[in-house]
């Protein structure tokens, strides 16, 4: 189990460092690109700016936080469960492998209900304002 710590850290570590230095190449690229737009719209005369259209909006921090709300309930509601149906739950090793699939179980339901609802939010959206 060490090993794998191991690997994980540094992937880890990897991982982190690779998202800064994407952070701050972005962000460069994003300041040209905001010069280069004020720069056309002075030399056109014109300030206002272009709307975006729906389709170029992500729905990745909804889809995210339904997910995680989805586990979060579902490891809830698999620690209520296991409490529920084995008497001795936290004092005993045999229930592990039933509280295990329990938790399992609940965490993958919680999971898919949270991209459900996401799901059915941008659908909602998507309807309310068509393209």
């Amino acid at each position: 189990m060490e090993e794998l710590m191991i690997v994980a850290n540094v992937a880890i570590i990897f991982g982190v460092v690779y998202k800064l230095f994407e952070l701050f190449v972005g962000k460069k690229e994003r300041m040209m690109l905001i010069e280069k737009l004020s720069s056309e719209e002075l030399m056109k005369g014109g300030t206002k700016r272009p709307a975006l259209p729906l389709s170029t909006f992500t729905f990745s921090s909804l889809r995210f936080g339904c997910l995680m709300l989805g586990l979060g309930l579902g490891l809830l509601a698999g620690f209520f469960i296991g409490l529920g149906t084995c008497n001795a739950y936290p004092n005993y090793q045999n229930v592990y492998e039933i509280t295990s699939l329990i938790y399992g179980a609940c965490v993958l339901l919680g999971g898919g209900l949270g991209l459900l609802v996401s799901f059915l939010i941008e659908w909602k959206i998507s309807k309310k304002n068509p393209e």
